[in-house]
């Protein structure tokens, strides 16, 4: 467990994820636990469900001897945080079969049902399964899209925003696969309790933090195959791949015969994080370990989250240079691996100009903004990644406005929208574009009916 910070040392800070062992939902909170978010917040949160029938426990753990926190959603027999008044749980009730059992195959939700066929629940066969138990085989229905979306309504806005982010690239995968709109879609494992858990718990935990920016490394998948209420399926699941895909994130097959990431797993990288890459520079303020149950064999079952002041964050408002560079040889290719290292190196924007240069020939323009304390980074990058053989630079001033990003409910499925604000004052509104096409494919609605409908639900919820 980190050392106790206060709330005011761990948010608004840059948050990134280490894959190297795949993720699930309930190591997401555990990282999220013991990089220093209080318990509290998490139980309040599930405290505000109308859900019970479960038993949230959370305990230090050690993994090839490095500590972490152990996150594990106990179904059926014991009240449950958020259980609320006079309700009980869902019929549950299999732990004795599925629960203590799983390593890290964390079942799929939204494709493998709690109590599968032949006994095998969640778990991978034989050797398979590597367990996330908040993510496996108690026995459940279906809930729909909407029920979901309306059981989060209890939630915090905050809270309730990412949650519904999470669960949209769920839904969005499982229209996916299944060639069904978005309101259509019926989860199977993913509407079950444990999962709920994991998603609103892990969404109290980031909205707690409020990062500014968050990144992720190539996540670890696994191979091999699983038992599912559809028979053998490969894995990673078609869920999981799904949803990685749709968010451009960069996978590895991690060498692993058994499942690493899951799709509650991935929904969680695919709803928060912007950049995918290695730790961006800047100077560690907390880490945390989430853990699997267990044990691989050539590497500690760990997922990692940590807190990172980046130069962004410690430059003055006006501590910023703007670099430039003109490329008249470089193949376009280049240029987004380019980019995706100028952002790792501490650039807060990169863009790419046309330009004509001499003699007619067409051009690139490259130009990036960092803060003054990346300045040697970014040059290193921008001659070391491009064909240039010079860059100039020069200072520049930089003001902003607050942003975060929140997920509404329109007529037509959940779209993001990015909100600006000055003072606490929302003073801009726009729908993320990669958002709106998903649902405008999904549903065959114009374009700009999803954006126009996606401006009105964000005023509507803020009144």
């Amino acid at each position: 467990m980190a050392p106790a910070r206060t709330r005011e040392e761990l948010r608004s800070r840059h948050l990134h994820f280490d894959c190297p062992s795949g993720i699930a939902g309930d190591m997401a909170l555990g990282a999220l636990l013991d990089l220093g978010v209080p318990e509290a917040v998490v139980r309040a949160a599930l405290a505000r469900l109308p859900v019970g029938g479960y038993t949230l426990e959370v305990r230090p753990c050690l993994r090839k001897g490095l500590a972490g926190t152990d996150v594990k959603v106990r179904v059926g027999g014991g009240a449950g945080e958020g259980e609320g008044e006079g309700r009980g749980g869902d019929e549950h009730g299999d732990e004795g079969e599925h629960g203590g059992e799983h390593g890290h195959g964390h079942g799929h939700e939204g494709e493998h049902g709690h109590g599968h066929e032949g006994g095998h629940g969640h778990g991978h066969e034989g050797e398979h399964g590597h367990g996330h138990e908040g993510e496996h085989g108690h026995r459940h229905g279906h809930r729909r899209y909407a029920e979901i979306v309306e059981l989060l309504g209890v939630l915090d806005v905050e809270t309730r925003d990412v949650a519904l982010r999470i669960f949209a690239r769920i839904a969005e995968a499982e229209s996916q696969r299944h060639a069904v709109p978005i309101a259509d879609v019926s989860f199977h494992e993913v509407g079950a309790i444990d999962s709920i858990v994991d998603v609103v718990g892990t969404a109290a935990a980031v909205a707690w933090l409020a990062p500014s920016s968050v990144s992720a490394t190539a996540v670890a998948l696994g191979h091999g195959s699983v038992w599912t209420a559809h028979g053998r399926l490969p894995v990673p699941a078609p869920a999981t791949l799904e949803i990685l895909r749709a968010a451009g994130a960069p996978v590895v097959d991690g060498g692993v015969a058994r499942e690493l990431t899951t799709p509650t797993g991935a929904a969680i990288l695919a709803a928060l994080v912007g950049e995918w890459g290695e730790l961006p520079a800047g100077v560690p303020v907390a880490i945390g370990y989430g853990a699997g149950d267990a044990e691989l064999a050539d590497r500690p079952n760990l997922v990692r989250a940590v807190v990172v002041e980046r130069a962004a964050e410690t430059a003055g408002s006006g501590a910023f240079e703007l670099v430039e560079a003109n490329v008249d040889d470089m193949s376009p290719e280049l240029c987004e691996h380019a980019a995706e290292r100028l952002f790792a190196a501490g650039a807060v924007d990169v863009w790419w100009t046309p330009a004509t240069m001499k003699k007619g020939r067409p051009a690139f323009v490259l130009g990036v903004l960092c803060p003054a304390t990346a300045l040697d980074a970014v040059c290193a990058v921008a001659l070391s990644e491009t064909t240039t053989i010079g860059v100039r630079h020069a200072a520049v001033g930089r003001r902003v406005l607050d942003r975060r990003v929140e997920t509404v409910t329109t007529a037509y499925g959940p779209v993001e929208v990015k909100l600006a604000m000055r003072a606490g004052a929302v003073v801009n509104v726009a729908p993320e574009y990669e958002s709106c096409r998903k649902v405008a494919r999904a549903t065959g609605v114009p374009l700009k009916e999803i954006y126009a409908a996606a401006i009105v639900a964000s005023r509507r919820d803020r009144g």
